[in-house]
């Protein structure tokens, strides 16, 4: 269960449809303080104070703090502000879509490959480093990740950086595991999502997956089953997982082809 009265930072708000909002009013459903950080204040002015499902009111009451998490001394400076932490949610990863992602697998951007593996990947690393000394008491990080277990088309350099995001969850929850911090990345079926939006095949992959699930996923609505599985992950039930991929994507990881019709359900 999530620490009543505790303080968790979630890193990554885009608007209120973000997996990011999804997991924080989770936290802040068990009695928790919620600190949300976005990029910089253009986009939040773009994009979630532009979020039509909340009030002026709910907007204004949403605690947010800006970080760019390629540049080091923003994420010392967060850290520095906002003092001690029980967990630390990274909902962040970025692509161009028109080099990395795509129906051609380019090599020849190597820039924003190497950007793209910096936001989706290093930064995690960069901000964990800086969490560990406001997590006296030990605490929780949890990232999150999409199967990097099989290459989906389309999705090229992401798929890159997701399984390099795993590989450092566990290295980083061997590292941390003497200050008593848990780091756990959790693999979540699709989503819709402004992010999701600008990736192409993101509506045949949504398709795929209705075809693989033993239990129907629903990209519009199970975000909060993402946020369940975070909320478990940065809790005390969970004071033993570390370095773990957990998946919560209604089956689709453990199937070989797809469902045939008489397994599914009606």
């Amino acid at each position: 269960m999530i620490n009543k009265d505790k303080k968790y930072l979630v890193m990554g708000l885009l608007d209120a449809n973000s997996i990011a909002y999804a997991i924080g009013e989770k936290i802040k459903s068990f009695g928790a303080e919620v600190v949300y950080t976005v990029q910089n204040e253009k986009l939040k002015q773009y994009f979630f104070d532009r979020s039509e499902n909340l009030s002026d009111t709910q907007k204004n009451s949403v605690n947010i703090e800006f970080c760019d998490v390629t540049d080091k001394n923003e994420v010392k400076n967060l850290f520095d502000k906002i003092g001690q932490i029980n967990g630390l949610v990274h909902s962040i990863a970025y692509a161009n879509p028109m080099t990395c992602l795509g129906d051609v697998f380019r090599c020849d951007v190597v820039e924003d490959i190497k950007k793209s593996f910096h936001i989706s990947c290093l930064s995690l690393a960069t901000a964990a480093s800086y969490a560990q000394p406001n997590m006296a008491d030990g605490g929780s990080i949890v990232t999150l990740t999409f199967d990097s277990r099989h290459a989906y088309g389309f999705y090229n350099w992401m798929g890159i950086n997701k399984s390099a995001l795993e590989a450092l969850v566990r290295a980083l929850a061997r590292n941390y595991g003497k200050n008593q911090i848990r780091v756990n990345a959790v693999s979540a079926g699709p989503v819709f999502t402004q992010a999701a939006s600008h990736i192409p095949g993101f509506s045949q992959l949504c398709a795929q997956w209705a075809q693989i699930c033993p239990i129907p996923w629903d990209p519009k609505t199970d975000k909060g089953e993402i946020a369940n599985l975070c909320a478990f992950l940065l809790g005390e039930f969970s004071k033993k997982i570390t370095g773990q991929t957990i998946f919560v994507d209604g089956g689709a990881s453990v199937i070989g082809g797809r469902m045939f019709d008489h397994e599914k359900a009606e």
